[in-house]
């Protein structure tokens, strides 16, 4: 698979997976492409915490659950029965979760190009996050990104240090299939839009919501 069937393949997986074992070389290579990311002033600001005890999945899951249930008391009418048909996480039935932090005190006291964009680190992890899920992809894994938790919840369950910011938790592993169109899509919360809808040239330039 090229990286533009991984692109066009990758989806944010909920339903679809099996629980089956992942073997340690796949995990590996997956890890290690993340790990490849480019970082601002190479400080690879990030860490992976690999999860697969049970219980630890089933307390986060019933955190996760009620923080979903926080949002969904929030919506109305179509948009409320819309996304009470959408599963949001895989937590139980992935094989294994990780769980990606960024700390933005790796490489300091200077951290080349982050003096003007304080966010460039977090930038960073994110770039990883994307480098995992095009790997996973491309090995025919999936992965599902939850982000339905409190970061002070998710420090205390996994003895993430105050400093150390938890950017996913991912749930990872073998799938039935990858949906052709997106979940969100697919269950009508929302549509891609057209490539054109978000092209400048020259300048930015404003356009009307498109809902």
């Amino acid at each position: 698979m090229d990286v533009y069937q991984a692109i066009t393949r990758r989806r944010d997986v909920r339903a679809e997976f099996t629980g089956a074992a992942l073997d340690d070389e796949t995990l590996h290579r997956v890890l290690d492409a993340a790990h490849a990311a480019p970082s601002v002033g190479m400080s690879q600001p990030w860490d992976f915490v690999i999860v697969r005890d049970p219980d630890t999945r089933a307390t986060f899951h019933h955190h996760v659950h009620t923080e979903r249930a926080r949002f969904a008391a929030g919506l109305t009418g179509e948009r409320a029965a819309t996304f009470d048909r959408i599963k949001i996480d895989g937590i139980l039935e992935s094989t294994l979760s990780i769980v990606i932090t960024y700390d933005p005190d790796r490489g300091s006291p200077a951290v080349l190009g982050r003096h003007a964009i304080a966010d460039a680190g977090l930038y960073s992890v994110c770039l990883a996050i994307q480098n995992l899920w095009l790997a996973a992809t491309a090995e025919g894994l999936g992965v599902g990104w939850v982000s339905f938790y409190q970061e002070d919840y998710l420090r205390s369950l996994l003895g993430i240090p105050a400093t150390v910011r938890p950017v996913a938790w991912l749930c990872l592993g073998p799938v039935e299939r990858l949906q052709e169109v997106p979940d969100l899509e697919r269950h009508g919360w929302r549509s891609r839009l057209p490539l054109e809808r978000v092209v400048h040239h020259e300048r930015y330039t404003p356009r009307a919501d498109t809902g």
